[in-house]
């Protein structure tokens, strides 16, 4: 079976930012699960996937402008610093702040009393990316998948 739209692909992935020691790996824990054609994952990534079967092995090069984005200037924001749930907080560290849209990762910029300046670009914006992916599983979706536009149970969510 071949991974298209509609269908969840289970895969290992090893990412880095091209020339860079790998940053992420799902190597040795369970694959990740993703249901295509849904923006669940970069769309350099999964366009990379199409036409792709279980067992397949692959490297793909992933440009800024369809992994993270670019780099947006002005992107910085000043949030109180109660929101961040009394974390020891640093310049240049990673941080997720709970959105009214969902979790967002943000880079501290400055820390000072009571609030916390934070860039709101992704962490990996503005970077090419190098891929290694081993694809474990193509499976078709269940309709409450289809309907969710998201993998359920294993390497999915649960609710």
């Amino acid at each position: 079976m071949k991974v298209e739209k509609d269908r969840v692909v289970a895969f290992h992935y090893t990412v880095s930012e091209q020339g860079q020691e790998p940053s992420e790996s799902s190597v040795g824990q369970a694959p990740m699960s993703i249901l295509i054609g849904h923006n669940n994952i970069i769309p350099g990534l999964e366009a990379a996937m199409e036409g792709k079967s279980a067992g397949d092995k692959f490297e793909v090069e992933v440009v800024a402008a369809d992994a993270y984005g670019e780099r947006r200037e002005g992107m910085t924001q000043r949030i109180p610093k109660k929101h961040f749930q009394g974390a020891k907080l640093e310049p240049g560290m990673q941080a997720v702040l709970q959105t009214n849209m969902g979790p967002r990762a943000v880079t501290i910029e400055k820390v000072g009393m009571t609030v916390v300046d934070v860039d709101l670009n992704h962490p990996m914006a503005g970077k090419d990316l190098h891929f290694a992916i081993e694809i474990t599983n193509v499976r078709e979706a269940s309709a409450e998948e289809l309907e969710h536009g998201h993998v359920h149970g294993d390497g999915g969510v649960e609710h």
